[in-house]
């Protein structure tokens, strides 16, 4: 499936690493965004308490937010309004996404994961969501098979209205899914573990989506 010329070319999705240490994190995300436009980053916490989790959110947004990109967390609902962040993504449609559209709709973003069939995705799509991401690796590492992720987000792209955001597991992926009809592509590891830095990853990463743009 070839983008519709009609529809609004797609953006770049940033997933983070799992972050403890929001000041150690606070130069490599500036300098990630610096070198290429995101429109959202996806941040994900690795630390065991609210206060911890709320203190990075409140170091990383401004530099986020600053940058023209929303911050959205994954997960931590109890911090995502009080540190200042744009919204929260829900891993799937059973860990707490209901609670979520009710805490923080239409104030700020709520967006959910975990399509694993287009059963699921039928289901998100009326779920109040701002978005649903299609292709991200499960809770067991495990990438879902790339030609799955494109039928998934072009079938997606020509039945329903919500946006969707298609994770790309490399580089190379950024461009099929932005034809396929994504309105973002995620990418995770593709960019901050790239064997030349994060920074020429996000470059590259960029370079790939304006091709898309023509």
């Amino acid at each position: 499936m070839s983008r519709n010329q009609d529809i609004p070319p797609a953006q770049l999705f940033l997933v983070t690493p799992q972050v403890s240490d929001g000041v150690v994190f606070a130069d490599e995300i500036a300098t990630v965004l610096d070198a290429g436009v995101a429109a959202s980053v996806l941040l994900r916490l690795s630390v065991a308490d609210d206060a911890t989790a709320k203190q990075i959110v409140k170091t990383l947004a401004p530099i986020v937010q600053k940058r023209g990109a929303a911050l959205l967390v994954e997960g931590w609902p109890t911090i995502v309004a009080r540190a200042g962040a744009d919204g929260i993504h829900c891993i799937d449609q059973k860990s707490g996404l209901r609670e979520a559209l009710e805490s923080f709709k239409p104030e700020r973003i709520v967006g959910v994961g975990g399509v694993r069939s287009k059963h699921d995705a039928m289901m998100l799509a009326e779920s109040g969501a701002d978005y649903v991401m299609i292709g991200e690796p499960g809770r067991d590492g495990r990438i879902p098979p790339l030609d799955s992720v494109i039928e998934r987000t072009g079938w997606w792209a020509e039945l329903f209205e919500v946006p969707c955001v298609a994770f790309a597991p490399d580089l190379a992926s950024i461009p099929l899914l932005a034809e396929a009809g994504a309105d973002f592509v995620a990418v995770g590891d593709a960019v901050f573990a790239h064997d030349k830095g994060a920074v020429e990853g996000m470059k590259l990463a960029s370079r790939l989506l304006q091709q898309v743009r023509g």
